[in-house]
């Protein structure tokens, strides 16, 4: 059970991180944009389709690195006064109930839309260049698939937290720039 746990935790992170690095494909981009745009007076038809390709490509692969992490939103201003066995039963059930079921329509829909783009080579309407948009239809799959792959780690989470009484965290990779000037006794300014 843990052996998977990890497993899921390392490949969310690995998705997560490595399409984390859009976020410097993103800035440049738009970089360029800007200049070509404001400063030789030659915008390109491309760049708005392209940022948001990419911008909701790191967004949707993300996602599972995110709830590896417990980083998604939550209302848990009631949730968190609770046991931790309280809190993995409600869990369990919530994901048994709602993640799972709207995962797996994510998967099934978007394997639809991705079929349906890829046999005809489907391009953004959006503007004149006609930027390719059949690939991107298959990020709705993968991310849906990684999801699923972290909702089972998050379920097997709940069963260990109903028999140990705590929850098994995952490996903390990323430490907050706040957090780490509080260890180092709060007294640098930044």
């Amino acid at each position: 059970m843990i052996a998977y746990i990890r497993f899921a935790d390392r490949l969310s992170a690995w998705f997560g991180k490595t399409f984390g690095w859009l976020i410097l494909l993103m800035t440049f981009g738009v970089s360029y944009e800007v200049f070509v745009r404001y400063v030789l007076n030659a915008p390109t038809s491309w760049s708005l389709d392209v940022s948001f390709i990419m911008y909701g490509t790191l967004f949707m692969m993300g996602g599972a690195y995110t709830l590896s992490q417990g980083g998604h939103v939550r209302g848990d201003f009631i949730y968190r006064l609770w046991p931790p066995r309280v809190q993995a039963a409600v869990d369990l059930v919530l994901y048994l109930l709602f993640f799972f079921p709207g995962v797996l329509a994510l998967i099934i829909t978007g394997w639809k839309y991705a079929s349906r783009s890829w046999s005809y080579g489907e391009v953004s309407i959006n503007s004149p260049a006609g930027v390719p948009i059949f690939q991107f239809k298959m990020v709705m799959v993968a991310a849906g698939v990684l999801l699923f792959i972290q909702g089972i780690a998050q379920i097997l989470r709940c069963i260990h937290c109903l028999k140990t009484g705590g929850w098994l965290r995952a490996e903390s990779d990323v430490v907050e720039t706040e957090e780490m000037l509080m260890e180092r006794g709060g007294d640098d300014h930044i």
